[in-house]
């Protein structure tokens, strides 16, 4: 099922400030209609360790999500430029096979990274499987790549490392599309949810006795717990949103 494409900079901010609006507006009212009275002791010890407690196991699940998505697109960065790379070498390689073999062999590495960056990219920033054209296409230039009997051993050995240039263009291509296709688990966003709002939630349980140092605890808390799981969510895809990686090493190269 595709993915919705995430917020752009100017919406997450937004975003951001909504949430940490609206936990203010929270203390206020909880201020205006539940005061704490003349007599009433907070109970601060309690809910500071309440806190703390929610907040430790809080952090750890933020840290773990963030770890995980940041992971995921490192290496969905480094398939991608290994791709590219290997895709170049065997563009160069083809010099030194015979002269219509070359030339078919150019004309299928080209072929293929047109699909790629033309059909591919935009399929996995909308979350979309890629089918099979691109495989297709890749046998293609691998059968390209087989050399004749009678060719020199300067062809054979340029052919040899063709096929190794192959290989490794056929394992970055597999982890690109693993790359594409996995995203966070469901168990740890929802932990990033209920956990977030418990974090604000337990912010309530202090008697802070002044109303603008309450407001500002809480609207500080909530608006880096809102910008830090946007930031996890945009990193869950990456080949979409703000850190979405590119197709600019294969069109670099060609």
């Amino acid at each position: 099922m595709p993915k919705e494409p995430g917020p752009p900079m100017i919406e997450s901010f937004a975003i951001v400030l909504g949430v940490a609006l609206l936990a203010a507006a929270a203390v206020l009212l909880k201020h205006r209609l539940w005061p704490l009275g003349p007599d009433e002791e907070p109970r601060e010890d309690v809910a500071e360790y309440i806190s703390m407690m929610v907040g430790v196991l809080y952090a750890l699940v933020l840290g773990l999500s963030l770890v995980s998505v940041w992971d995921a697109r490192a290496g969905a960065e480094d398939n991608t430029a290994t791709e590219a790379s290997a895709a170049h070498q065997i563009h160069l390689l083809a010099a030194g096979l015979p002269a219509g073999q070359a030339d078919r062999m150019r004309d299928g590495i080209e072929s293929y990274i047109r699909h790629v960056t033309d059909t591919e990219w935009p399929a996995m920033a909308e979350g979309a499987p890629l089918g099979t054209t691109g495989w297709q296409l890749l046998d293609r230039v691998r059968a390209t790549g087989q050399v004749p009997p009678d060719a020199t051993p300067a062809q054979q050995a340029t052919g040899q490392e063709t096929l190794a240039q192959l290989s490794a263009l056929d394992e970055a291509r597999r982890g690109r599309e693993a790359g594409a296709e996995e995203q966070l688990s469901p168990v740890l966003w929802f932990g990033l949810i209920v956990g977030g709002v418990l974090t604000i939630a337990f912010m309530f349980m202090f008697g802070v006795q002044r109303s603008f140092t309450h407001v500002v605890m809480v609207m500080g808390l909530s608006g880096l717990i809102t910008f830090t799981v946007l930031l996890i969510y945009q990193l869950d895809s990456p080949f979409d949103g703000l850190f979405a990686v590119d197709a600019t090493p294969f069109t670099r190269y060609f």
